[in-house]
């Protein structure tokens, strides 16, 4: 993890196809505040490339990500309304 980062939140999306993780992390993402951090875990490795497109239109921090043994690990911290 990032220094310190902990994720308030984990979403298991493990099996499932792009852009279901994307889906379910933006429903995830609503429902926390501002400053929280939600933790993905998926098996499809282009999430990391819709994750990047979505943190650089929202506003949110991509804190951390990476792909190892075919899991996909991404950090994301909620910013603020843009």
């Amino acid at each position: 993890m990032t220094m310190n980062e902990r994720p308030v939140q984990t979403l298991d999306m493990k099996g499932m196809s792009c852009p279901m993780p994307l889906i379910w992390a933006r429903n995830m993402m609503d429902m926390l505040a501002p400053g929280d951090t939600l933790e993905v875990l998926a098996t499809d490795p282009e999430t990391i490339r819709d994750f990047q497109a979505y943190a650089g239109s929202t506003g949110h921090d991509l804190l951390e990500w990476s792909e190892a043994r075919g899991q996909v690990r991404i950090l994301m911290r909620k910013g603020l309304p843009i």
